[in-house]
């Protein structure tokens, strides 16, 4: 019995041994198989698909030329478009060719092979995403936006400047086409296709800006107070978003629409709000202009999309009423036209330092229906005790004060009215304000060591008024002694002494 049984298994290790090696070879494709040109005879799967690849990729070089109707075109090769092998399932067949089935049938396509090969064919395949990179990143130069129809506000009146179609190319539309035709008889020569180009209709006609006459908000703010860079900061973004023309669903970010801040762009260097500190900045004072045209837009009942408050509080409006912008922390006010119609928006400033925004548009509210905004102070924080900042980079005698902001939580309401009687009361915002004290920035840079004790000792009162006073006494020493060094350049000079005559010749 032990004996049988160690006949049994060393037969089965000696298949076992014979087997496995049969098993792990890879398998050869039979002779007289053909991918087009390429003889696979022989070959095992992993090289014929080697071959194959490489014979797709000599392709890549052919010349693709996109046309955009006679306006131009965009020249690209195959393999920049994504070429591939689009049929890789043939590689399977091949290998299995003689194997698959009956007996009968395999004898039968074997024996075949003997007087035809199987030939079978390359289909080509491309990545639509690189096309439509190459769409997208050359589409803009050929695109002719439309140009939608506006209105001017002029001293007559309104006029209207007709749009006009553009021209665009549809990338969705243009990524198919190509791939249809590249994957559809493209026999890996050059090709040209033509890409989608659709009509780009503008928005808006005559008859439509025609019926833009009514007065749907207006609001107006005084910057009376200002200096000549701020003033002139306010006029320019005033400028900028006077006389856009929103279609229904438009949205306008007045941030994108005043800048850049520079002085290429009209903006003068002017005091402006930065962590709780008023600095210049170019542009300072353009937050006056986004507050007013705020509050003309809730007037009209506009759609707010995005609105933040100042960080301190400002004097031109009630609080929680303003809109701030900032473009270093990604402040900006945009709305949105929800009305059925198209609007206006006209801003000027005048010579008494006042800057309105109005919103025209088609008046389709109750005309005993008014619409007012009024703010709640929620609460009222007095500053901290005055603060001194010492700049070692400013000569003694120099002193910047900075006023106390109060600190102040807020709610803005929506009271809507009709006859006269309240009907609605809606929470519009709310906001908060930071409270910043009474500060002093005082320069300490001197070779006195008196002066510099001076100052110091003063600085460490932390009385903004008496830094202030010393400092002063500093400054008028040093315009003094100025004007005194002036007045002994402008003293004229003595008169030259005549020379002692010589003595006579003996």
């Amino acid at each position: 019995m032990k004996r049988v049984s160690f006949v049994v298994l060393a037969a089965l290790a000696a298949t076992a041994f014979a087997v496995m090696p049969v098993q792990a070879r890879e398998e050869k494709i039979e002779s007289g198989i053909y991918v087009e040109d390429i003889d696979l005879s022989g070959m095992t799967k992993s090289q014929a698909r080697q071959e194959i690849e490489e014979y797709v990729a000599g392709f890549g070089d052919a010349q693709i030329t996109l046309h955009v109707d006679e306006e131009g075109e965009i020249a690209a090769t195959a393999a920049e478009l994504g070429l591939k092998w689009g049929n890789d399932d043939i590689l399977e067949e091949a290998v299995n060719f003689g194997r698959d089935g009956d007996i009968l049938s395999c004898y039968r396509e074997l024996k075949n092979l003997e007087y035809k090969n199987k030939v079978y064919r390359v289909s080509f395949d491309f990545d639509k995403e690189k096309i439509r990179s190459l769409i997208e990143e050359n589409a803009g130069q050929y695109n002719q936006e439309a140009v939608n129809a506006t209105l001017q506000k002029t001293e007559e009146g309104f006029s209207v400047t007709e749009g006009q179609a553009g021209r665009v190319i549809d990338t969705e539309a243009s990524v198919e086409s190509v791939y249809e035709r590249l994957t559809g008889d493209w026999n890996g020569g050059a090709c040209d296709v033509d890409l989608t180009v659709r009509i780009d209709e503008p928005q808006g006609t005559a008859e439509d800006l025609e019926k833009v006459r009514d007065v749907l908000g207006t609001f107006t703010t005084s910057f009376s107070t200002s200096g000549g860079a701020r003033s002139a900061n306010v006029a320019n973004g005033c400028r900028l978003l006077n006389g856009i023309t929103m279609y229904p669903g438009d949205e306008i970010s007045a941030l994108e629409s005043i800048t850049p801040f520079s002085e290429d762009n009209g903006y003068y260097m002017a005091a402006s709000y930065l962590n709780g500190q008023v600095v210049d900045s170019l542009g300072g004072g353009i937050c006056q202009v986004s507050t007013t045209l705020y509050n003309a837009v809730l007037l009209a009942e506009l759609e707010v999309v995005e609105r933040y408050n100042h960080s301190m509080i400002v004097t031109y409006v009630e609080p929680s009423a303003d809109a701030a912008i900032a473009e270093s922390s990604g402040k900006d006010f945009k709305f949105r036209n929800n009305l059925d119609y198209p609007i206006y928006i006209e801003g000027y400033t005048t010579p008494e330092k006042q800057i309105t925004f109005t919103i025209y548009g088609v008046e389709t509210r109750d005309s005993n229906r008014e619409v007012i905004y009024e703010s709640e102070v929620v609460e009222r924080i007095e500053p901290d005790a005055e603060v001194i900042y010492v700049d070692e980079s400013m000569p003694v005698g120099f002193c910047s004060v900075q006023s106390a902001h109060v600190g102040y939580k807020a709610k803005l309401w929506k009271i809507v009215k009709e006859n006269g009687v309240e009907v609605s009361r809606e929470q519009v915002n709310s906001s908060s304000y930071m409270k910043a004290p009474r500060s002093a920035t005082v320069g300490v840079a001197t070779e006195d060591p008196n002066a510099y004790n001076a100052i110091m000792a003063a600085v460490a009162t932390n009385s903004v008024d008496q830094v202030k006073a010393v400092a002063g006494s500093f400054r008028a020493a040093a315009e003094a002694a100025a004007a005194q060094a002036a007045a002994q350049e402008q003293q004229p000079a003595p008169a030259p002494q005549p020379e002692a005559a010589p003595p006579p010749a003996e």
